[in-house]
This record gives C-alpha cells, sequence and structure tokens, in this order.
C-alpha cells in the first residue's frame, strides 16, 4: 500500500506539472489572440475531454507529455504556389505540413495565427511552457529546503559499534560470549561512547557537523584524544585511542567506531537560489551526457552486469522509486515527504532545460525561430532594408521528424530498462 501512495503521489505530481507546462503556453497564446482548438495532457486515445468555447480540453491514456495545438504554427511557403511533383521526399511533407496548417484556416482566423504574432509575443508563447516547470520546479525547492527541510547527519550518535569491522565481521557486531570474536573493540566502545551523546568537542575542536568529526581525527591515527559529550543534559569528558580502518587496499582511515543520528534540517532561503543553480548544473552536464549514457544503457540490457545506478532514469523508473520511498521503513514520514518533493523538483528543473533544447519538435526549436526571425528583423532594420516575414520555422521539420525519433528511441530503450533492470535505491 505505502509502495502504492508513493507512485500514485508521482503520476499526479507529472501530470499536474505536464498540465501546467501546456497552460503555460495556452494562456499566453489565447492572451494574444492565436485560436487554439486543442488542450491535452497524454497522448494516445482520449480518456476524457470536454468544448470550451473554441478549445476541446481533454486527458489522453500516455501520460507521457501534452500539447495544445494553435492554428498557424506555420506560415505560407515564401515562395508561393509550388510544383508538388518537382519537390523531393522531404520537400513533399514540408508541404503536406503547411498544407494541414492552413486547412484549419478560416477567413475569420486570418489575424489569429501563430505565425502573424511579433516576435516578443512568440517568445512569450514558447516560453510560456518551460518556464512554468522552472516555477514549480522553484517553488518546490524552497518549499522543501527552506520550509521542511533535508535529512542530514547530526551530532548526535545513533550508533556505536562494539567491534571493529573485519571481513569476517564486517557490521562490527559483538559475538554472542561479548567478545569481538578475535577482532578488537572500537575506540568509541572502549571510551565508553554512548547512542544518544551528542558529540560537543574532539581534540578540543568544536563539532559543529559532522563533517568537523572527520577533520577532528586527520592524522591522529594511534593517538590518544579528549573527547566531550552532552549526555542527558550533562557534559562528561572521554577519551579514546583513535584506531584506524582500511577502507580502500593500502589506503585507511582514522576510526571510532560510530554514526550520526539523521534530522530534518531547513536551508536559510537566501541559500536556496545557490543550491538550485548546482542542481541545475548537474542537470546540464546530464542532458548533454544523455545520449551516452542511454546507448550505454543499451548495452547492459544484453549483459549480466549490473545497472549503473547513476545513468537515466525514465518516469516508469521514478515511479518506482517513488514507491520504494514511501515503502522504506527506515525513513520517517517526514523525510518521505523532503524526497519526493525533491524528486519532483528535479524533474521539473530538468523538463525546463530539456524544453529549451533548440530543435524542432520541442519549445526549444520555436524558440530559436523566433530569435533568428527577431536578429533578421533587426539587421534589416539597422540596414534600411525591407522588413522580412516570418521566419519559415517548417524548414526544420526534416530536423524534427529525426529529432522525434531519436527522442522516442531513447525513451524506449530507457523504459525497456526500468521494466528489465529496475533500480532499487535501497
Amino acid at each position: 500500500m505505502d509502495n502504492l501512495i508513493g507512485i500514485l503521489f508521482f503520476a499526479v505530481g507529472i501530470l499536474l506539472s505536464i498540465g501546467l507546462h501546456e497552460i503555460g503556453h495556452l494562456v499566453p497564446a489565447k492572451k494574444f489572440g492565436v485560436r487554439v482548438p486543442t488542450y491535452m495532457v497524454g497522448f494516445g486515445p482520449t480518456v476524457w475531454s470536454k468544448i470550451k468555447g473554441e478549445t476541446e480540453y481533454g486527458i489522453k491514456l500516455i501520460p507521457l507529455g501534452g500539447y495544445i495545438r494553435m492554428i498557424g504554427m506555420y506560415p505560407p511557403n515564401p515562395k508561393g504556389e509550388v510544383d508538388r511533383d518537382k519537390l523531393g521526399r522531404m520537400g513533399n511533407l514540408i508541404e503536406e505540413a503547411r498544407t494541414e496548417t492552413f486547412t484549419e484556416i478560416s477567413e475569420s482566423d486570418t489575424d489569429r495565427v501563430f505565425y502573424k504574432l511579433s516576435v516578443p509575443k512568440k517568445l512569450t508563447v514558447m516560453f510560456g511552457g518551460p518556464f512554468m516547470n522552472l516555477v514549480i520546479a522553484t517553488i518546490l525547492f524552497f518549499i522543501t529546503l527552506a520550509g521542511v527541510g533535508i535529512s542530514a547527519p547530526s551530532t548526535t550518535l545513533a550508533n556505536v559499534s562494539a567491534c571493529v569491522p573485519t571481513a569476517a565481521n564486517p557490521s562490527g557486531i559483538i559475538s554472542t560470549d561479548g567478545t569481538c570474536g578475535g577482532g578488537s573493540q572500537t575506540a568509541a566502545a572502549t571510551a565508553g561512547l554512548q547512542p544518544g551523546d551528542t558529540l560537543l568537542t574532539i581534540n578540543s575542536k568544536a563539532i559543529n557537523s559532522w563533517e568537523d568529526v572527520g577533520l577532528s581525527l586527520s592524522g591522529k591515527t594511534g593517538q590518544i584524544v579528549p573527547i566531550e559529550v552532552l549526555r542527558n543534559n550533562e557534559k562528561l569528558r572521554l577519551s579514546a585511542t583513535v584506531g584506524s580502518i582500511q577502507d580502500q587496499p593500502n589506503q585507511s582511515r582514522p576510526f571510532l567506531g560510530i554514526s550520526p543520528a539523521l534530522e530534518m534540517v531547513r536551508m536559510p532561503v537566501a541559500e536556496v537560489p545557490a543550491e538550485m543553480w548546482n542542481v541545475t548544473v548537474l542537470s546540464v552536464r546530464g542532458l548533454l551526457s544523455f545520449p551516452a549514457e542511454v546507448l550505454n544503457l543499451g548495452q547492459e540490457l544484453f549483459t549480466d552486469s549490473p545497472r549503473n545506478v547513476e545513468g537515466p532514469v525514465s518516469v516508469i523508473g521514478v515511479g518506482r522509486i517513488s514507491g520504494q520511498i514511501t515503502a522504506a521503513d527506515a525513513i520517517s514520514n517526514l523525510d518521505k515527504i523532503s524526497i519526493l518533493l525533491l524528486l519532483l523538483a528535479s524533474v521539473n528543473l530538468f523538463l525546463f532545460l530539456f524544453n529549451l533544447v533548440p530543435i524542432l519538435p520541442l519549445d526549444g526549436g520555436h524558440i530559436a525561430g523566433a530569435i533568428f526571425e527577431g536578429l533578421r528583423k533587426t539587421y534589416a532594420r539597422i540596414l534600411g532594408r525591407p522588413i522580412p516575414g516570418p521566419v519559415d520555422t517548417a524548414k526544420m521539420l526534416p530536423i524534427a521528424y529525426v529529432a522525434t525519433l531519436a527522442i522516442l528511441s531513447m525513451a524506449l530503450i530507457v523504459m525497456l530498462a526500468d521494466v528489465i533492470k529496475p533500480l532499487n535505491i535501497f
């Protein structure tokens, strides 16, 4: 049941995100007088629809996107009527798209077409969708980071290991006879540290965060260090001989045998934009490496090698992860809410960036066309030349068909991976 709650949370969240993305296109388009016959969330067969005014609003079966249909997306051919018999395959595809565009334009709609909008209005309409995703992501990041908080290690101890982990006893559990079975006690157990103790100082250095623990122990292996803790509202002074543990071959680090309790930490509001920027940089890097990552993922499907947990994930995979989070007993309910909100915020931030890629059929393709149109008109004004007409974005359709095929192929590979080799974050 808990698993289903997480899946439903993400499904509803992504549907609302898609719906609001399309509203970001719909509202300015209607405001500028463009006729919008269709507003749909999803693809495939229509599950529900209702006609209000001149627009049909509806939900389709497959919730993997959405769209609004504006009349007059492509301008007429600047060369006028062309002999279709002399055009190649791509040329005919372009003209067929033009013909389909103009069949739904009546005499009363001649000034209500998208291609006649000014450049600023075109940019507003096409940027409106991604902008809504950015707004959603920003709101969710602020609510989560500054309001709910995120789980972080505290300076209070959750666990004190009895024994130094070894190959025979990797978890450091004490044996039934009360010994470490040939191993040794941890420095923390020997010193008398207990779960619930709050670290105040180690080696006379203040412990304000869990990162301070490692810094205070650096280079102290084999040395006796004083430790001050708060236990039951009383300060206690202890001492421990710092041990060591080998993480990698020929590499060891200081080791006490303590682990922190987690607490919800709220980030100052002023620090949230910087954290969003860090996530944005990571998202851009992920977007640039996405094709290569999908190729690697496709190869992994035909091998027994484990799936890369840092690789691409589809909406199916993210839905599964959401279910795993809500079903996890080791995570508090508040922490589950925080993780799910951050997950949805990150998805919206990625959608914002993805839709700005300057190729059709993405919004970025139309944005790039509008920017080029604006530059061309500005250049003509500076030189005193006649102002050119709208940019013929229909010429970008061959690239759009290839891009659509590539996007669908990559999406299919990732979805297959999420079905055949699903990720388990725990």
